[in-house]
Order: C-alpha cells, then structure tokens, then sequence
C-alpha cells in the first residue's frame, strides 16, 4: 500500500466530509460578507446623495441624521468587502475580523431598521450565518 507523501500546499484542507461542510460555509460566508459589503456600500452612497431616499417606518428609539448613516454604511461596507476578500484568500486575519465585523454589522442593521427593515432583517440573519460560519472551520486552524 503506497502513501501519497507528496507536500501540501497551505491553504490546502483535509479531513472528512464535516470539514468539507465547514470548508464550504467558510467559502459560501467569505461570499455573502463580499455581497453585503457591496450592498451596504450602495446603500451608504445612496443615503449620502439623497436624503429623502429611505422615509423613516414609525418612531423608533434611535435616530441618527441619513447622511451620517450614509458614512457609516459606507465605510463599514468597504471594510466588509475587504475582510471577506480576505476570507476567500483564506487569511487568518479575515476569519478573526470577519466575526467582529458580522457582529458589528448585526447592530448597525438593528439600528437601521426604521429605515429599511426587510433589507436589515435579511442582512442581519446573513451576519449570523457568517459568524456561524467562521467560528465553526476547524480546517482552517488545521492548515
């Protein structure tokens, strides 16, 4: 019975097929935090030209002026885009900031409810994904 000793590359993953899931959420969330950073970038720029462009559902507890919600989601969609190419690179600094940025990216969602509620509602159960996502690739700490 031969062994295959040839040497691996880094960034290559072994295991069973619970790692091969795992792999795949890691891959599938490095996708959907590119996604979202988009979104939010679009969604930032749109709230910085316009201000008129999402009307406020209801009374909420928090209020913050469009423009300065415009700045945050653009910024924070930059970032997004960022670490979730570095997810997709498979860089061990993007799985970290990856799941501090999902989560900060829950609470802004939650804070833009008023604004967009089925958007922010869709991007915050992304978020969740991710950090499930993230937190549950072993393989990655493997390689």
């Amino acid at each position: 019975m031969s062994q295959n000793t040839a040497p691996r590359s880094p960034g290559h993953r072994t295991g069973t097929s619970t790692d091969a899931w795992s792999a795949g959420g890691t891959l599938f969330a490095g996708v959907l935090m590119t996604v979202v950073g988009i979104m939010d970038i679009i969604e930032g720029i749109a709230a910085i030209a316009e201000d008129d462009v999402y009307t406020r559902i209801g009374d909420y507890v928090f209020s913050f002026s469009l423009t300065g919600w415009g700045w945050i989601h653009l910024i924070l969609g930059i970032i997004l885009v960022i670490t979730g190419w570095g997810i997709l690179k498979d860089a061990e600094w993007a799985r970290v900031a990856g799941i501090a940025l999902a989560a900060l990216n829950i609470v802004a969602q939650f804070l833009f409810l008023p604004y967009q509620p089925v958007w922010a509602i869709f991007s915050m159960a992304i978020s969740v994904f991710v950090i499930w996502a993230l937190a549950t690739d072993r393989t990655a700490a493997k390689a």
